[in-house]
């Protein structure tokens, strides 16, 4: 008898017409005004395990159960199981997935006639989901970081600084620590290229220390520190602070703590005077005078931002950024070893260094004023400049008097300049010598939702260009490569767009955040709708940019 019963089973299953998961259970999502209804619709005979019904909120790549949040139907016992049959409906709050990118739903089920159906999971998306691909230009860098040797990627980052060394990023820093190392010659003390060498040093190490703190906070919790300081306040007082310390070179005062306070710091330092002024100086300069992003930083950031490993990550920046300032270090060992001793002809060095920090006064305020003002700064300081050398003089000519003329002819051309439409000194006559000013028009947005919509409306390839006042590589990309008339032609054909993160306001940071951008410039392509796993970080010159185009986008 128990043989026949076995075989009376078996039979039974094996003519037993199963259904499809898709037949057996029908998932049903609906979002209403005040929450997001999920449902279970259980064919005949199917039934649900309770404790196997989960539910999920997606942020990011963040996932959190919320099942025990959610008011659960009344479930039956059967045979033995708590389960739910016919249909099962789940209400989830929105304020309770209020911040979620998706909603996850796990069930698993069974079927009377004894098959078990495996564990199941649907996603449903609550908001348009975010780029998934990284720009190219950095998701190699970042991948680079994850399989490579922890020594393989600080060697790397290095030679990646030593590359960003040749940058505008790092010019300015030059008559800083210049001007710093004449400082410390004006004393009884000579300057060697030991102390040359020190006071680089920690100039640069401070300036490292800055970049990694900045980078750190930048891809842990996407707030980039270095562009949150780039506003007219602290621009306008930094350079203040310029100026301040071009008079002191000037001769007008000294700047220098009360003597009590320097006695005790030299007793700590072992007499080593103004080890923590360049500190601070190096620091500063690297947040405020020259905040670049560069697809090596991106990547850094990048990786940050998605394993959270802020040590790997934050040693490849200072690494980065000791290669960016060994070309610094070489300056200070050479000043100090060929630097005279101290006499008359310092007080001439110190005066011309004085009038260098007036032009990094007027560069720091080209970011909050208009182009005419300072192009009205800078013709200022090349005529006052030679006047001082008394240019006008042409009784007794010099080499001096020659160089005052050279400055204050070109001076005039600035003023000239400034009041036809240049807007930069490197260029015054620009007006006068292009046959037509080719400018791109860009239409600007101000949020994702205007940036979706422009998308939507074009059938053309859309570029986005995020820009800054502040940013040094957009005014190069501006005035070097979208003028260009080869590009110009090519970006005829393209819909432009552009998001101006000058203010780095809330709407600036949450459209830099959706495209993984951590700082301008940048360039963001669209095609048929969708985004391009293609995006340009940083500078990039005309050829490479066409080159880039017809490999990449078109």
């Amino acid at each position: 008898m128990r043989f026949i019963m076995v075989l009376l089973t078996l039979y039974s299953l094996l003519s037993a017409q199963f259904l499809e998961p898709e037949e057996a259970f029908k998932v049903g999502f609906e979002k209403k005004q005040k929450d997001i209804e999920l449902s279970i619709e259980l064919a005949d005979e199917i039934y649900l395990y309770a404790d196997q019904i989960k539910v999920f909120k997606n942020v990011g790549t963040k996932q959190e159960e919320i099942t025990a949040k959610l008011t659960m139907p009344e479930p039956i016992e059967y045979e033995e199981f708590i389960t739910y049959f016919n249909k099962l409906t789940l209400s989830v709050p929105n304020t309770l997935v209020k911040d979620a990118d998706s909603i996850t739903l796990s069930y698993q089920g069974c079927s009377k006639a004894g098959l078990c159906y495996p564990p199941t999971k649907k996603e449903f998306v609550l908001v348009e989901q975010k780029p998934q691909t990284q720009p190219s230009q950095t998701s190699s860098i970042a991948q680079t970081m994850q399989e490579s040797s922890f020594i393989w990627v600080l060697l790397t980052f290095f030679g990646f600084g030593l590359l960003l060394s040749l940058t505008p990023c790092v010019f300015p820093m030059v008559p800083i620590l210049s001007s710093i190392i004449v400082s410390h010659s004006s004393s009884d003390e000579k300057m060697s290229a030991k102390k040359g060498f020190v006071l680089s040093l920690v100039y640069v190490l401070s300036m490292s220390l800055a970049y990694t703190i900045a980078g750190v906070i930048a891809g842990v919790f996407g707030a980039n520190l270095q562009a949150a300081l780039q506003n007219p306040i602290v621009l306008v007082a930094f350079s203040a602070i310029f100026v301040a310390l071009a008079f002191s070179m000037f001769g007008y005062y000294k700047l220098q703590l009360p003597q009590s306070v320097q006695n005790a710091i030299n007793k700590k330092t072992d007499g080593k005077k103004g080890v923590q002024g360049v500190a601070v100086m190096g620091f500063l300069s690297a947040l405020i005078v020259g905040p670049c992003v560069a697809p090596p930083l991106a990547g850094a950031l990048v990786y940050i931002g998605q394993t959270g490993d802020a040590l790997l990550g934050g040693a490849a920046l200072f690494f980065m950024s000791i290669g960016m300032g060994l070309p610094l270090l070489a300056l200070g060992a050479g000043a100090g070893k060929f630097m005279p001793k101290p006499g008359g002809w310092m007080d001439a060095v110190s005066k011309a260094f004085g009038v260098v920090m007036l032009g990094v006064a007027i560069w720091m305020l080209e970011r909050v004023l208009p182009s005419v003002i300072t192009m009205v700064l800078w013709a200022a300081l090349f005529l006052g400049s030679a006047i001082y050398l008394k240019a006008h003089h042409f009784k007794k000519p010099s080499l001096k008097k020659i160089f005052g003329i050279f400055l204050g002819v070109y001076g005039i051309l600035i003023a000239v300049g400034a009041f036809s439409g240049a807007t930069s000194p490197l260029n015054p006559l620009k007006p006068f010598l292009s046959k037509q000013m080719l400018s791109l028009e860009f239409k600007e947005v101000k949020s994702l939702k205007e940036l979706h919509e422009e998308v939507s409306s074009t059938d053309k390839i859309v570029m986005i260009d995020f820009t800054a006042s502040w940013c040094v590589n957009c005014k190069e990309l501006k005035e070097v490569t979208f003028v260009n008339p080869l590009v110009y032609e090519k970006l005829q054909n393209y819909h432009l767009l552009k998001v101006d993160v000058t203010k780095n306001s809330a709407p600036d940071r949450k459209m830099m955040q959706y495209f993984n951008v951590f700082g301008p410039p940048a360039l963001i392509f669209y095609k048929d709708g969708k985004k391009l796993d293609a995006d340009i970080i940083g500078f990039i010159n005309p050829q490479e940019f066409l080159e880039f185009l017809s490999k990449n986008i078109e």
